[in-house]
């Protein structure tokens, strides 16, 4: 890709061009879930009702009722992450956060705005929550600081490679090293919770193509394998009218961490 194909954001990659291949290093789906029901109440005092089976869940909020396929991955023992994209509503999509360890959770619903909606076609809603039934211990899903400054190398598949810098709460940097889009680089509007110590919720909101994502990812093994990054990433097929969802897994290094002088900003 030329300096001027890059610079020209019309020419760039769309979400559906970018699916193939990029799931390699996805984790298996997790059967764990399997014949469980599990009730999660928002801090806003809202109950949704989850039934797992093998493939599908039935989930109720109130008198709405809906069953779509998920994916399940573990990612810690006693930590879930589960993706659906709504059926009933498919510019709608569901991230959840499941500790049934510490009794807390963490929903996300990404939902596909109008395409000429910008910065950011599709928005994202952070609700946190406790389990029923569990007994609630430690602190429960919070934004967090913690990864700013840190430079990261993701690897989605043996060809798609990419650097985050994450700069501030709300933005980071990413930047194609290879694969499809090597070369290509931009900052986007993301957000940060922090799940367990040493492992975040990262999301992310794209301006240039009508997408986002929703990673968690477990830093605390930068060691032989390295970190271990799990995510879905929603949004609109070229044509600006079909729905694009897919889930991905990552393995990460850490390259470095930006520690800035005190003076700064005063």
């Amino acid at each position: 890709m030329t300096s001027a194909d890059i610079e020209n954001t019309e020419t760039w990659l769309p979400l559906d061009g970018l699916e193939p291949g990029f799931s390699a290093n996805r984790a298996p789906h997790s059967r764990d879930l399997d014949g469980r029901k599990i009730t999660v109440r928002l801090e806003g005092g809202t109950a949704i009702r989850h039934e797992f089976g093998p493939d599908t869940v039935d989930w109720a909020i109130g008198e709405e009722t809906g069953s779509d396929r998920y994916e399940a991955f573990e990612v810690d023992s006693g930590l879930y992450f589960v993706q659906f994209p709504h059926r009933h509503d498919p510019r709608q999509a569901v991230s959840l956060v499941l500790d049934l360890t510490g009794g807390h959770a963490l929903a996300v619903l990404s939902v596909i705005g109008e395409p000429e909606g910008r910065p950011t076609v599709v928005s994202q809603q952070f609700d946190v929550g406790t389990i029923e039934g569990c007994t609630v211990t430690g602190s429960g899903p919070a934004p967090t600081t913690e990864l700013l400054g840190r430079r990261m190398l993701w690897q989605y598949s043996p060809t798609h490679r990419y650097e985050h810098v994450y700069l501030t709460e709300h933005w980071y940097t990413f930047h194609c090293l290879a694969g499809p889009e090597q070369g290509l680089a931009d900052t986007d509007a993301c957000t940060y919770y922090r799940i367990r110590p040493g492992i975040f919720v990262f999301a992310w909101r794209e301006k240039v193509v009508p997408c986002a994502a929703v990673t968690i990812a477990d830093h605390r093994n930068f060691g032989p394998g390295g970190a271990r990054s799990h995510g879905a990433l929603f949004g609109l097929h070229e044509d600006g009218e079909q729905i694009v969802h897919f889930t991905f897994g990552a393995y990460g290094r850490l390259l470095s961490t930006t520690v800035y002088p005190d003076t700064v900003g005063d």
